[in-house]
């Protein structure tokens, strides 16, 4: 399915036409059983869910990339982000890091409400799209376990119809694999028919300038995101949106994870190259003062 010249291809091609598609061994099982174990302890000590959505016989964390040093594969796969980048650059400056959230669906857990992810904002939709999301197995899913139920071409102009009365595809996959959705492609949960737990991750990117799902600097302040490599720490946050969106004292966020941060600070202009081009022409028409 992969070319040697261009590997997001196909997979860009799958998600704009289907608005789903599964990347086969997209890591190492070795690296996924490695995050599996760095997150048993989580999924040991967690509660259940409250509430028909979330589902009272599942259990959901975030916060993975302090967690596990293995998130970090997940969140940054090369494939994957440049897949995000494509179907989404055209409606941003920059990509964010909406979510990384592990589930762990019990025996007995029916099968979750249909849903499109885009439906957390309150924007126009059929439009464009807000966020790709991503599922990685931590555990084999099959069609009895709750394996991620996906309705084909729900998503774009689709999704402002109801396709809960066609029949979905159960993204069966084993770790390693990688399930890729829009937000606007409908989905759920399937029931676990099983006695043994399905256990995944779900890590999204969302269009730089919308409030994520999950509020990446409280899950990685300054003092845990100063970890993090460069581009990782941009990802989750601390960068800005052009033109000046989500800046601290009038800067990049990123001033933050430098060792000393000067108690004041100049604003810098932080503009697309358009609106850079404008400001030069004003500023060459304005009269000598």
């Amino acid at each position: 399915m992969t070319t040697p010249n261009d590997p997001v291809a196909p997979y860009a091609t799958a998600l704009r036409r289907d608005g789903w598609c599964i990347i086969p061994d997209a890591l190492p099982p070795a690296t996924i059983a490695a995050l599996d174990r760095d997150l048993e302890p989580t999924f040991a000590r967690t509660p259940f869910c409250q509430g028909g959505f979330y589902g009272e016989t599942t259990k959901r964390f975030g916060r993975l990339l302090a967690r596990s040093d293995h998130a970090a594969a997940l969140v940054q796969h090369r494939v994957i982000l440049e897949i995000a980048e494509r179907l989404l650059s055209p409606w941003c400056d920059t990509l964010q890091l909406n979510v990384t959230q592990a589930i762990a669906v019990h025996p007995g857990a029916p099968a979750q409400l249909p849903h499109r992810d885009q439906d957390m904002w309150a924007a126009p939709k059929g439009e464009l799209d807000y966020l790709i999301n991503v599922i990685w197995p931590l555990t084999d899913f099959t069609t009895d376990n709750g394996a991620t139920l996906v309705w084909p071409r729900s998503h774009g102009a689709s999704a402002l119809d109801d396709a809960s009365d066609t029949d979905p595809v159960a993204a069966a996959m084993r770790p390693g694999s990688a399930l890729l959705f829009l937000g606007s492609t409908l989905h759920g949960a399937g029931a676990n028919r099983t006695d043994r737990v399905r256990r995944g991750v779900v890590v999204g990117y969302a269009l730089g300038w919308l409030k994520p799902y999950e509020n990446q600097w409280l899950a990685y302040p300054p003092p845990v995101a100063r970890r993090f490599p460069p581009e990782l720490a941009a990802l989750v946050g601390y960068r800005q949106h052009r033109p000046n969106l989500g800046n601290y004292e009038g800067q990049c966020p990123s001033v933050l994870l430098r060792d000393t941060v000067p108690e004041h600070l100049a604003a810098i202009d932080a503009l697309r190259p358009d609106q850079e081009a404008a400001m030069a022409t004003y500023r060459a028409e304005q009269p000598m003062p």
